[in-house]
């Protein structure tokens, strides 16, 4: 059974939440941030390591072009500050999968501060800012089996060990767990955009760690916060926030203190359970890196990341809003994906009907691919093929309802629009005369349906129409059909 807090909602609006949120995000480098070591995950345990990785004695680390292009990339898309010059330090602390017993990782003088993000909830939107990016190298990973002491086995796998990471650390600008879902999505969707990361919260490609306090509503001090680790999806981290944000509401109206730990989620019993006291940065004993030189980012480097910026999502959803005339809600759809976001505008620009080309996108394409068990690629069902489609349908060669198989056709055997018409034989009926014949024939038969209508009860037009779409497979045109059984069934 999930656990649950119960606060009154009344209760609940007394304080006010804080919360800020540390993500880590894996860079997409072909090698380790320190060392020459592939970053391809799912490769037997231990096999991409070498010294260096490993933390054997003489072995000297050389930093990572790459892994500092896309970090300066990802502080920029998200408006920081690159510092000049910036340094490495070791972060001590002991742990079976961190193999030198430190993390090189940077401290006082990080690649990138002051910046921000926007997120949108319930239509308004909000500045968010960004405190830091710094640069860091990844540790192993520990793998437990058994529950009993008697039966427990850990491993230690240390692929992931000097793979790079950038932490994206939040000022405590958050107020609820949905601000937090909203924050985590556009970061998301922004790291894709730059294409810095996969993203891969399944492979530990991007892994959040938050921080939650609760005040009274009006106070200016912080209330003491918790670290929550360990939350593996979007989701579970809103529901993780949620559970603590009432938690520690609870402690506070029984007139206790709020502990400064690190919890973690247990997504099956849906709450959170302390794993350690918090620490603090003199914990850590940073200092230095005495094994690389400071970082320093010259103008000439910054403004070569700078000129290699995509456009970023909330300008290219304000751009479709404006430029294609679409609503708001069919732009922010569309750039959820820059892959699906291009493909709209390449569709759009062929056609020259955005709206319908943002419709078959958002809602035709999806359907006909789920139907045939294939996802999302541009190779698919190519631009121009459902461009053309668009057009046809636009141009009412085919009907809507038609150019949903014939999409799906496109899908499953990679034909164009025009092949599968052509093959089908689906072009619409519109000759007047044509329609009038096979409706004659259905007026004939069917003299009771007539006499009702003849009689006022108009609405047996429509079982007329229909019939009339279905001797022609649904290829009339629909408005001539009306306007021929009108005339064919005369009356009042």
């Amino acid at each position: 059974m999930p656990v649950e807090t119960m606060i009154a909602p009344e209760v609940r609006a007394r304080y006010e939440v804080v919360i800020g949120l540390e993500v880590h995000v894996q860079l997409l480098t072909q090698s380790k941030i320190f060392c020459a070591c592939s970053t391809r995950f799912g490769a037997p345990p231990n096999s991409n390591t070498c010294p260096v990785c490993l933390g054997l004695p003489g072995a000297l680390p050389v930093l990572n072009r790459d892994a500092v292009t896309m970090a300066i990339k990802a502080a920029l898309g998200l408006n920081c500050t690159v510092n000049p010059y910036s340094r490495f330090a070791r972060k001590n602390y002991f742990y079976p999968d961190l193999p030198k017993g430190y993390q090189i990782s940077q401290y006082d003088q990080p690649l990138a501060e002051h910046g921000w993000l926007e997120i949108e909830l319930d239509g308004v939107r909000k500045q968010i800012g960004v405190t830091r990016v710094h640069l860091e190298e990844d540790a192993g990973k520990s793998l437990h089996e058994g529950f009993a002491d008697s039966d427990r086995v850990s491993y230690i796998d240390l692929n992931r060990s000097g793979v790079p990471l950038i932490e994206i650390v939040s000022e405590p600008d958050l107020r609820s767990p949905e601000e937090s879902y909203a924050y985590l999505t556009e970061l998301k969707t922004i790291m894709l955009y730059l294409e810095v990361s996969d993203c891969n919260m399944e492979e530990g490609s991007l892994r959040c760690d938050a921080n939650v306090s609760v005040r009274p509503r009006g106070a200016e001090k912080f209330g003491t916060k918790t670290e929550v680790k360990n939350v593996n999806s979007f989701r579970f981290i809103q529901r993780a926030l949620a559970y603590e944000i009432d938690r520690q509401i609870e402690i506070v109206e029984d007139g206790g203190h709020v502990q400064q730990e690190t919890r973690l989620w247990d997504s099956r019993e849906q709450r959170t359970y302390a794993m350690r006291t918090k620490e603090h940065a003199h914990d850590y004993r940073y200092f230095p890196e005495p094994d690389l030189p400071p970082l320093v980012v010259p103008d000439a480097w910054l403004e070569e990341v700078r000129r290699s910026l995509p456009e970023l999502p909330q300008a290219k959803e304000d751009r479709f809003i404006r430029e294609y005339r679409l609503p708001k809600q069919d732009a922010a759809l569309l750039v959820t994906s820059r892959a699906q976001a291009d493909y709209f505008e390449e569709v759009a620009k062929l056609c020259g009907e955005p709206k319908s080309a943002a419709n078959w996108i958002l809602n035709d394409l999806p359907f006909a691919l789920d139907q045939h068990g294939k996802t999302f690629s541009k190779d698919t069902v190519p631009a121009a093929n459902l461009a053309e489609l668009v057009t046809e349908v636009v141009k009412g060669t085919i009907t809507g309802k038609i150019g949903k198989d014939v999409l799906s056709e496109m899908v499953g055997n990679g034909t164009s629009a025009l092949e599968v018409i052509a093959a089908k034989g689906l072009a619409q009926i519109s000759d007047p005369e044509k329609i009038a014949q096979t409706a004659r024939e259905i007026v004939a038969a069917n003299p009771k349906q007539v006499e009702q209508y003849r009689s006022g009860k108009t609405a047996t037009l429509g079982w007329f129409v229909g019939q009339v779409m279905k001797a022609t497979r649904g290829q009339a045109n629909a408005q001539v059909v009306q306007e021929v059984l009108k005339r064919e069934l005369g009356g009042s």
